[in-house]
């Protein structure tokens, strides 16, 4: 029997985009491809030996790094007729479509939802027997209203079906507001939204830096901030490698397997990490990318010291007891370069975290001996001290700062669901955001939270439900508790 995921992404799709403006050199040369296939297949001979002989990788690259605007730009995946759903009839632009209550109204429009839910339907019933939902939605505008709607929809009707929501932000949405309205109603949206999304799901991992580029989970690589190509990149692969355990066929208690280990379906990881002990249901994504060889001996070079967060507002150095972690390891290198093999990697976390100074109450640990491939629309954005194989060196290996697919053809990766107290700042600043602007008497929120459809009690039980979090994982909190 197969064991099915579903993944759902809500967020900005400008899908019409393609036939507005000229197909870059990308997909031209897959264009070029399929017609080469074509006539293959139809026993016609093109004169060609190369699809793409007119067009130089090289100059795809550059044209993809200078071009791409939003995912259907470098997409090759042909999408199943009822994949793709796109908001038809809001008259207005990816930028206004900004607060919750905008979203909110936009699902309960005419027969939107029930148009949702359908799609959702087709698939579930498409699979022998669900695992669970992965669920991505970019959490900073209209889109989080949106998906809150269809979230408690799929928890009424799918009760024995777990959620794992990844609420995931780009880089443009940290841009501080000018104006005090917009300040406040951004601080307010980011309470409410992550509240209600969470209370629809068993398990939620925010991800999005302000800064990725500058933080030490790009210490390897060569980001441009601004540019979402690189952004999304970097946490598209850390999800990836997440998730590749729910993917990995399951062995027996005898079986053994050369290529990989540790096999967990979604429902198992997700009651490891927030259905035992405290129960915190917020997790922390950290990744190292590329992942250092087993044979690092330092601590910024080795696995486990490696790793760093994708969430943001989280705390560093943490010593918490009561810690769970999922980590996955997939295409490590060993001495000499070569791959890793699967007791290799075992023996080696096992190592690291017998030398560690804190460990965490639990760890379970998947690993895979294929690595991360690195095609050729992936940017650019591996820093020079990154090798073909995704080796790290000991010097720059050329003079320019970045390399892309032509340069590097895999790379071994670590990625890590956790789940720790070091959470709570990200937590706390949305509770106390919510009592200050929506809650406390002569709150300046009061009207926004209104426009979005939320009266006084809402807003209360929206505080108690961030206030549980809170709690959950620090019980002695001033945060969370109702001095109101």
């Amino acid at each position: 029997m197969h064991h099915q995921m579903l993944s759902l992404g809500l967020g900005a799709s400008p899908l019409m985009y393609l036939s507005l403006k000229r197909k870059n050199l990308y997909l031209q040369s897959l264009y070029e491809e399929e017609q080469e296939k074509l006539h293959i297949v139809n026993g016609i001979k093109s004169g060609k030996h190369d699809f793409c002989s007119d067009i130089q990788e090289k100059d795809i690259v550059q044209s993809l790094e200078n071009e791409v605007q939003c995912w259907t730009d470098f997409s090759k995946v042909h999408y199943h007729p009822r994949s793709l759903y796109e908001l038809n009839g809001l008259w207005v632009d990816v930028e206004q479509f900004n607060n919750y209550g905008i979203g909110r109204d936009a699902f309960s429009e005419g027969m939107r939802g029930e148009e949702m839910e359908g799609r959702l339907r087709f698939f579930i019933e498409e699979c022998d027997h669900i695992q669970g939902i992965q669920f991505i939605v970019d959490d900073s505008g209209g889109f989080s209203g949106l998906a809150a709607e269809f979230l408690e929809n799929i928890a009424d009707e799918y009760t024995s079906i777990p959620v794992l929501l990844y609420s995931v932000r780009g880089p443009g949405s940290y841009m501080n507001p000018s104006i005090r309205k917009q300040t406040v109603s951004q601080n307010l949206h980011d309470a409410v939204s992550f509240s209600r999304l969470s209370s629809f799901c068993k398990l939620v991992v925010p991800i999005g830096l302000p800064s990725l580029g500058e933080s030490k989970a790009s210490r390897f690589l060569h980001i441009n901030n601004e540019n979402p190509y690189h952004t999304s990149a970097v946490y598209a692969s850390a999800l990836h490698s997440i998730s590749l355990p729910f993917r990995m066929e399951p062995l027996g208690p005898a079986d053994e397997s050369c290529y990989v280990s540790g096999g967990i379906g979604m429902n198992g990881a997700i009651q490891m990490l927030a259905g035992q002990a405290r129960q915190n249901i917020v997790n922390i994504l950290d990744v190292a990318m590329p992942a250092p060889s087993l044979t690092g001996k330092e601590e910024e070079q080795s696995l486990l010291g490696n790793l760093q967060p994708l969430t943001p507002e989280t705390l560093e150095d943490v010593e918490d007891l009561q810690a769970v972690e999922s980590l996955t390891i997939h295409g490590a290198h060993a001495a000499g370069g070569k791959r890793a093999l699967v007791s290799e990697v075992n023996n080696a976390v096992q190592a690291a975290y017998n030398h560690a100074m804190t460990r965490p109450r639990f760890s379970h640990l998947s690993v895979g001996t294929c690595p991360l491939p690195i095609p050729l629309p992936f940017p650019s954005i591996f820093g020079n001290l990154v090798g073909q194989c995704g080796e790290l060196l000991g010097s720059p290996i050329s003079s320019y700062p970045s390399r892309g697919s032509l340069d590097v053809h895999s790379i071994p990766m670590a990625a890590r669901l956790r789940s720790s107290s070091a959470v709570l700042p990200f937590l706390e600043k949305r509770l106390a955001n919510l009592r200050k602007l929506g809650i406390q008497h002569g709150a300046v929120g009061t009207e926004v939270a209104r426009s979005w459809g939320f009266g006084k009690d809402e807003l209360v039980d929206i505080g108690e439900n961030l206030s549980k979090m809170v709690t959950t994982l620090d019980p002695h909190s001033e945060v969370s508790s109702d001095s109101d």
